[in-house]
């Protein structure tokens, strides 16, 4: 019955494309009709040279606009549809943030247990299949010992974002894991190998049955699929060049999520309900874990510490960027790679919420507008995630 009702709940709000105007509130109470919100993207999308966009509006814990707009493929004209395939770059890490504490809820894994201590041998004595698997360069690094899940969740683990961002493309411990946040993408990716390693079940099989099927996310994959291939979006970098598709990446929780603009909706639903976990995994997720002091997320702002975000107590949670706001925590992830930029916010309190997905790099000169335009949300970190407004360059 709760299936049923699941299904019948979506398909009121995605089975058609045509939508009557409604009212949408705001964080601080006002609010915007439908259309007025529609025209506004259009001309913010016009004005930023955004090639193709989906934005979604949460009230009350459920979605009550979702609208794609331009083209997946600008030389064929191909629309952006709700069930189009779009690369959700590091949108994948939310997702995977539920996923993991889902097995800590089920005993699988504890957060502040040594990773290493669940193998039997040092990672790096394992044989490997792709490259993030390798973890040969880490027998000279014996702090990764001390590495937890909740490091890795929280980004204090030490490692770089990726391995091949460094002079000699090796994989290293930068800084005393747990003492500084530094955005790390194998971090979630040692975390991913060891869940693997502990289960005996790789990402793609975990995913799909604790988060995808549950959820009806079933445009949804860490890996390329052949049924994706029908209907998928083209991504476009700052001048506008079209961006070959990747498709054969192995599944990474950290960055290889492929969906829909429906199917990550469904997600963002799924949290604001607080769905798949107990309410205190929620509190957990969304609770901050380190303060964040540096000047931008990456680049050399992130090596700048003062009190740039005080104002809103800048953290981050497990999986989540966390902030204050008059209204409450609010949670938020981004996307960017490929061409595509993607960015999430929800603030539980309030039920209310944003979902920005789009394939063009350009969008990020237009996020600070659509969530003061959508939500009022005038509390996002805009200028340490550089999104810097595209009249402003």
């Amino acid at each position: 019955m709760k299936k049923l009702l699941l299904f019948i709940f979506f398909a009121g709000i995605f089975g058609s494309s045509a939508q009557n105007s409604v009212l949408i509130k705001k964080l601080d109470g006002s609010t915007i009709s439908s259309d007025s919100l529609t025209k506004k993207i259009e001309k913010l999308m016009k004005n930023g040279d955004v090639k193709g966009l989906g934005v979604a509006v949460f009230n009350s814990k459920k979605p009550v606009y979702i609208k794609t707009f331009g083209y997946s493929d600008i030389e064929s004209k191909k629309q952006l549809e709700l069930q189009t395939n779009l690369y959700g770059a590091s949108l994948s890490k939310a997702v995977f943030a539920v996923l993991v504490l889902k097995l800590v809820e089920e005993g699988v894994l504890d957060l502040d247990k040594p990773l290493q201590s669940y193998l039997p041998k040092p990672i790096y004595e394992y044989e490997h299949k792709v490259w993030h698997e390798d973890y040969k360069d880490l027998k000279d690094n014996p702090q990764y010992t001390k590495i937890t899940a909740r490091m890795c969740l929280d980004h204090t683990a030490g490692f770089p974002n990726w391995r091949w961002f460094e002079s000699d493309e090796k994989l290293r411990v930068k800084f005393e894991p747990g003492t500084r946040y530094s955005y790390s993408g194998e971090g979630l990716t040692y975390l991913q190998v060891v869940i693997e390693k502990i289960t005996g079940k790789p990402l793609e099989e975990l995913a799909q049955e604790k988060i995808f099927k549950p959820l009806g996310m079933a445009s949804s994959s860490y890996k390329w699929q052949p049924q994706f291939e029908k209907d998928f979006a083209y991504g476009y970098d700052t001048e506008g060049k079209k961006q070959e598709k990747d498709k054969d990446n192995a599944p990474r929780g950290a960055g290889t999520l492929e969906t829909t603009f429906e199917d990550y909706s469904k997600f963002i639903t799924a949290v604001l309900n607080k769905k798949i976990l107990k309410a205190k995994s929620y509190k957990e997720m969304f609770s901050p874990q380190i303060r964040i002091h540096s000047k931008n997320q990456f680049g050399p702002g992130a090596l700048e510490d003062e009190n740039w975000n005080d104002g809103i107590e800048l953290s981050y949670g497990l999986g989540w960027g966390i902030l204050k706001s008059p209204y409450g925590v609010g949670a938020f992830k981004e996307g960017q790679g490929s061409g595509f930029q993607n960015y999430s916010i929800v603030y539980p309190e309030k039920g209310i919420g944003m979902l920005i997905m789009s394939n063009s790099y350009s969008t990020s000169g237009i996020i600070k507008y659509l969530l003061e335009t959508g939500i009022a949300d005038t509390y996002t970190p805009w200028e340490w995630d550089q999104y810097i407004p595209y009249d402003a360059k």
